[in-house]
């Protein structure tokens, strides 16, 4: 594999990544604002001493961080850039409907299955030549959700229920 980014570190911090968090509280291996890469510097740690440059990482896990961030086009775009082609983005976001997607004061926003499409199919929009395509899009379901599936509720229904789905679980390429 490669070097992979840890995105929005916190509580999530990973042994084998490079750990990136904005709060330097955290402890990070790279105290980094996504929306502000600094590109073209150097940057030690504990895996050693990397230039910051495009296509430097296969992968990068954003557990729970990219509804924190008020520029999200800005976010993506440095992510994408940082990306190798072929590179993987793991993504693990609240969903729209679920109870924990606004109970957060720090939430500036919540997902939804069409929520990636600027970045993927879309991508013209946003000017980019380069895009990411969507290799998996996963609902991670609630109690209730469980329920309704057990009564063979389709996926439909579940996820247009409240409360019944809490997290998307998204993996983006980049082509």
């Amino acid at each position: 594999m490669g070097l992979s980014l840890n995105l929005g570190s916190g509580k999530d911090w990973r042994k084998d990544c490079i750990n990136a968090d904005i709060q330097p509280e955290k402890k990070p291996d790279w105290i980094l604002d996504i929306c502000n890469v600094p590109w073209d510097t150097v940057i030690d740690t504990r895996l050693g001493r990397f230039p910051v440059e495009k296509g430097m990482f296969s992968e990068i896990i954003a557990n729970d961080v990219l509804e924190h961030i008020p520029d999200l086009v800005k976010a993506m775009t440095n992510c994408r850039d940082l990306l190798k082609r072929g590179g993987e983005m793991h993504i693990h976001v609240p969903y729209d409907l679920s109870l924990g997607a606004w109970q957060d004061p720090t939430h500036v926003r919540a997902f939804n299955e069409n929520s990636f499409l600027y970045y993927t199919d879309w991508h013209w929009y946003l000017n980019w030549e380069e895009r990411f395509t969507c290799t998996q899009l996963g609902f991670e379901l609630s109690d209730l959700g469980h329920e309704m599936r057990e009564q063979k509720v389709s996926l439909e229904t579940i996820i247009r229920t409240p409360r019944a789905v809490d997290a998307l679980q998204v993996v983006l390429r980049k082509d």
